[in-house]
């Protein structure tokens, strides 16, 4: 099972029991609403942060360098998105057997919903993911970056790259050769510049 998959059907159970409890703790203190719903929010945010910090610590340790780290933010908005529908169309789908659910209708649910859903998941899973990156990054020694290419591709750009080009030539020999001229019917030799003090 892919991460993304794994995370999205963990939280989107775990929405929908939040929504599941706030419907019976509304119905039992309905003058407290807003803070019950408050509360069973921040709690959801908590428990997808502190999977956000493991995830964050875990790649660090695994990855040095940062160049060679996962994409969590891709594996994270996956995940959210995943919850968000999904958790929507249960929630919607139970509350046809439930009418003591707060949930509004399945287009809604599957959009509405679905984003804030995915928003809340993605921002809070990023922010535990930082800092768990960051806790392990501090006391890691700087590490060289490495670079992602091969030989083959130091010789494809060779081609294109004039430092390159005059790196190579600056181990040729150097030696000219000077232009046959006529001196009274005779050929001159060959005159070097290379290791050779000319005439004043």
């Amino acid at each position: 099972m892919s991460k993304w998959l794994l995370r999205g059907l963990v939280f989107a159970a775990l929405m929908v029991v939040v929504r599941l409890v706030q419907g019976a703790l509304i119905n039992t203190w309905e003058t407290q609403a807003l803070l019950i719903s408050i509360v069973l929010i921040v709690i959801f945010a908590i428990v997808v942060f502190i999977w956000g910090l493991s995830d964050g610590r875990a790649d660090a340790k695994a990855n040095p360098d940062p160049d060679r780290r996962g994409d969590l933010a891709m594996t994270w908005l996956l995940a959210g998105l995943f919850a968000g529908v999904v958790s929507g169309a249960v929630a919607w789908f139970i509350s046809l057997f439930n009418k003591d659910l707060y949930v509004e209708g399945l287009v809604n649910e599957v959009t509405t919903f679905a984003a804030f859903t995915a928003l809340l998941t993605f921002l809070a899973a990023i922010a535990g993911v930082a800092l768990g990156r960051w806790l392990v990054d501090r006391h890691t020694p700087d590490v060289p970056r490495r670079q992602h290419y091969s030989t083959v591709d130091d010789e494809e750009r060779a081609d294109t790259d004039v430092f390159a080009a005059v790196r190579h030539g600056s181990g040729e020999d150097t030696t000219q050769t000077a232009p046959v001229a006529a001196h009274g019917g005779e050929e001159t030799a060959p005159t070097t510049t290379h290791g050779e003090d000319r005439p004043s």
